[in-house]
């Protein structure tokens, strides 16, 4: 089926073309939320613009991202590329080394500043969404290891698990997967140091924007016992896994049998992925067949009592789920073992099953954590420092909100309100990698006129209309 006619070459001697056709549409959002604007009022640090501001440097490196690009270097293929740069409507782009040395020139202060400014724009966006959007927020809390291989980064530590390399703090909204405060730590340090602070401050954006609940998750790591009675004075909802220590077990163990119920997941399971047929597990058989020691769930069982720990001035609710799990080895059982999981929350509107499920849609955060580090990325450590490594993670995570902020923005007809609202989902739950290829990578030619740039698409994908209704609504929506 491939062909073999002869293949020439030439060079075009008018037009000019991207691969990135896509660009143009988020240049405009940015234009029209003023994420330029806001970054240049609020954040300082340069002594003078020759010839970049603060915007032209962080716009620069979420571009560079955005057009394909994986590490700083990758900027100097998007510098000489003429036909980006006119389809930017830019004169020229920082070089790799200028962008490095101004990630270098943050203080914390300066990336308190850059995270206030992104937060200002997003409350912007949220502000266009319907009433129901803010129903309930769901704020998750998480940290996660950045290995790095260098000798000479500031900051770094070796952290539980033996690898050197920072430690990040990730507070997000895990109903658009928006990343509201990242803070870079040292390896060394633990997951709850700081969370509780940074919690608040996500707590005061969400209620400031009109979120009417606010249900904060996180592990056992961010339980943080002395916290919860003034998140429950604020109005704050919560559930946090708990340890499983002496006392909690023992009074699981003491539990009557009617106190426990199944625990049944395969409707939320069918709900969220559909139904289709499994395939057959080819590790279980190898583990069986080679004789290997292995744990197989059988059952689940939840149930739940009150709970004060000694921080505490209150009771909560603890829901604890018990596993039921046979250790085998091979296809033989050696004897039957009972686990436990602990959750304290203080949501009465709930049953025990429902606060063990919310509490496992946490989960959805790793996948976020893992886009923001290979597919971003933004959890990463190119630079030399702690505080240049925090500033470049909040820079390029900025191409990822951006994704978010556009999805959030993309109008709907009540005619065709279901596959709009359908497509708007599909491009807020996109993988990154997924949203370069189907939004941004489509080839276009670049036509500056004396009034506008024309993005002239030479293919055709099923997203192209997506990008037409888009472009129409942010020129026409007034945003404020």
């Amino acid at each position: 089926m491939i062909g073999s006619a002869p293949v020439r070459y030439e060079l075009a001697s008018r037009d000019r073309g991207i691969a990135a056709g896509g660009i143009g549409v988020l240049r405009l959002l940015i234009e029209r939320i003023g994420l330029a604007r806001t970054i240049d009022r609020r954040v300082h640090v340069l002594k003078a613009h020759l010839p970049y501001h603060e915007s032209d440097h962080v716009l620069a490196l979420a571009f560079n991202i955005l057009c394909g690009g994986t590490r700083i270097e990758d900027l100097e293929l998007r510098r000489r590329d003429e036909a980006l740069l006119d389809a930017l409507g830019a004169k020229a782009l920082p070089d790799p080394t200028t962008a490095g040395d101004f990630c270098r020139r943050f203080k914390p202060a300066d990336i308190e500043d850059l995270m206030g400014a992104a937060n200002e724009v997003r409350r912007l966006v949220w502000k266009q969404q319907p009433a129901d959007f803010f129903e309930c927020a769901y704020l998750d809390v998480d940290g996660s290891i950045v290995e790095t291989y260098g000798e000479c980064k500031s900051g770094m530590n070796i952290s539980y698990d033996g690898r050197w390399g920072f430690h990040p703090l990730l507070v997000s909204l895990a109903n658009t997967a928006e990343p509201l405060f990242i803070v870079n730590r040292p390896g060394n340090r633990p997951s709850h140091e700081g969370a509780a602070v940074r919690i608040d401050e996500a707590v005061a954006l969400l209620r400031d924007a009109g979120f009417r609940r606010i249900v904060c998750r996180g592990d056992t790591d961010f339980e943080q016992t002395k916290f919860l009675d003034h998140w429950d004075d604020g109005g704050v909802e919560f559930v946090f896994g708990t340890d499983a220590r002496e006392g909690v077990v023992m009074k699981a163990d003491g539990l009557p049998a009617s106190a426990w119920t199944l625990l049944d997941r395969s409707e939320h399971a069918t709900s969220r992925a559909g139904t289709r047929a499994k395939r057959p597990r080819v590790k279980r058989a190898i583990v069986e067949q080679r004789g290997f020691k292995c744990l197989e769930l059988i059952e689940e069982h939840v149930a739940e009592f009150p709970i004060q720990p000694l921080a505490c001035k209150r009771p909560y609710r603890c829901v604890v789920v018990r596993k039921t799990i046979d250790v085998k080895q091979g296809q033989a059982v050696l004897y039957p073992e009972v686990r436990y999981f602990f959750f304290i929350t203080n949501r009465h509107d709930l049953s025990a099953r429902d606060v063990v499920l919310t509490a496992n849609d946490r989960c959805n955060q790793e996948k976020l954590i893992e886009q923001l580090k290979n597919g971003v990325p933004a959890l990463t450590a190119p630079l030399d420092a702690l505080d240049s490594n925090w500033a470049y993670s909040v820079i390029v995570s900025l191409a990822w909100s951006l994704k978010a902020w556009l999805a959030l923005l993309l109008p709907h007809s009540a005619r065709w309100r279901p596959r709009h609202e359908a497509q708007r989902r599909a491009l807020l739950t996109m993988s990154f990698r997924t949203f370069l290829n189907e939004i941004v990578r489509i080839p276009a030619l670049i036509v500056r006129s004396a009034r506008a740039i024309w993005y002239r698409f030479v293919a055709w994908t099923e997203t192209i209309p997506w990008l037409f209704r888009a472009a129409r609504h942010l020129q026409t929506v007034r945003l404020e």
